[in-house]
């Protein structure tokens, strides 16, 4: 699975961790800054289902708009551990910059 929580967040109109760390503690989600930047900026290694429900209510998704299944990257039987990145890899994605050297917001 990928987590796509900061994309999804783009496209509702929140671009700062701040943002909806504010939004879901209106909703009754308090989330330390720690913990929000993970949810922000990585893959988070646990999330409660009733925090899933937070978020998606805040930000107005389904939970597969934030995440995103990724069947290739499993290891399938008599398939070789070697061959795992073949099957699920992709060319990584060019995000254009600006000249101040920050990123674009997505599309």
């Amino acid at each position: 699975m990928r987590w796509n929580l900061r994309l999804t967040a783009a496209s509702k109109g929140i671009w700062r961790a701040s943002e909806l760390q504010r939004s879901l503690a209106e909703h009754g989600l308090v989330i330390s800054a720690g913990k929000m930047s993970g949810l922000w900026s990585g893959q988070p290694v646990s999330l409660k289902l009733e925090d899933l429900d937070v978020i998606c209510v805040v930000l107005d998704c389904e939970i597969g708009d934030l995440l995103i299944p990724e069947p290739g990257n499993v290891v399938r039987p008599g398939q070789q551990e070697t061959s795992r990145a073949a099957v699920g890899a992709t060319a990584p994605a060019v995000v254009p910059k600006r000249r101040d050297g920050r990123s674009l917001p997505p599309e």
